[in-house]
């Protein structure tokens, strides 16, 4: 014990600003900053590719300048909602302000299945009437293209595990990215071997994975904002374990909602036992709150406690 506390104190001795200063970074300015860099380099490519376009008379390279606009905008979309989500809760939004992350996931994924519905359109266009690639130059901005988008979708990976927000900009960067190796390979078969159908075929493929994905994440979304219950958490299993508690006769009015993605709320009407005495009605509150915390990580429940007198005694 007390090795450890001398290693604790030379520790802070040594750089004990820079270890202090560690633990209180928070994991959203972190990925604010990222962020920030994905949006400088999805329009720095923008301009570039914009330039190229212009120079080589290349339309398809202005088309894929617009992708990487659009990136930079579902980037910009889910960076506000993450500093709106910050704000505290107040007397308007009483529950705080997380949710804006889950509306900015929404809009973005609307753009998103938009975007795979016009890239089907676009292929089946293409399949009738393919579009020339205009020399190596388009693929080697595709290439330069590909590589921020990367760049991009690595920054926002990391988050998209636990974030709907940050997996549906995610998504939008890895949708252009898969574009922009589409290009590289259809244009580099059409100038091979005139292979003219590889790029109609990489665009269905696209649109396809954008929409696998937007048929999976759409849902839960929705899902979150009509206050569905959560995934995880089934009601009569909550019933069952409150009406454990010898206490209580019975619960109903029983509603579980996501106020955010991380945190559950619970309300419900609790009809205490005949012979319970008054005075434990505080205590058995107390032991359901902690139960329903500990078993299914609800941090917040309102319970409105009942006596019902019984009938033909």
């Amino acid at each position: 014990m007390g090795n450890h506390h001398h290693h604790g104190h030379d520790h802070g001795h040594s750089h004990g600003h820079g270890h202090h200063h560690h633990h209180h970074i928070d994991p959203s300015s972190m990925s604010e900053r990222r962020l920030i860099w994905a949006v400088i380099a999805n329009v720095g490519l923008t301009f570039v590719q914009v330039i190229g376009g212009i120079v080589s008379g290349s339309l398809s390279l202005i088309a894929d300048a617009l992708h990487n606009f659009s990136d930079a905008a579902s980037l910009v979309i889910a960076l506000v909602a993450v500093r709106i989500g910050r704000r505290p809760a107040d007397q308007i939004k009483t529950f705080g302000y997380k949710r804006a992350e889950t509306i900015a996931a929404l809009i973005n994924l609307t753009t998103l299945i938009l975007l795979g519905l016009y890239l089907i359109i676009e292929a089946v266009q293409r399949f009738y009437a393919p579009e020339p690639i205009s020399g190596w130059i388009v693929i080697w901005v595709a290439g330069v293209a590909l590589a921020v988008d990367l760049f991009t979708a690595a920054l926002t990976y990391a988050q998209s595990k636990s974030s709907m927000n940050m997996r549906a900009a995610f998504l939008h960067n890895m949708t252009d990215a898969l574009a922009s190796v589409g290009v590289i390979l259809a244009g580099t078969l059409i100038l091979l071997y005139g292979w003219v159908w590889v790029d109609a075929l990489m665009t269905l493929l696209i649109s396809a994975y954008v929409l696998w994905h937007g048929y999976h994440e759409f849902p839960r979304v929705v899902h979150l904002l009509m206050e569905g219950t959560p995934e995880n958490i089934k009601i009569d299993k909550v019933i069952a374990a409150m009406e454990e508690n010898e206490g209580i006769s019975d619960v109903h009015h029983v509603h579980v909602w996501s106020l955010d993605e991380n945190r559950s709320a619970l309300e419900a009407h609790v009809v205490l036992n005949e012979e319970m005495p008054l005075d434990r009605m505080d205590h058995i509150k107390a032991e359901l709150k902690a139960m329903l915390h500990e078993r299914f990580a609800i941090e917040h429940s309102t319970l409105e406690f009942e006596i019902v007198k019984c009938e033909g005694c």
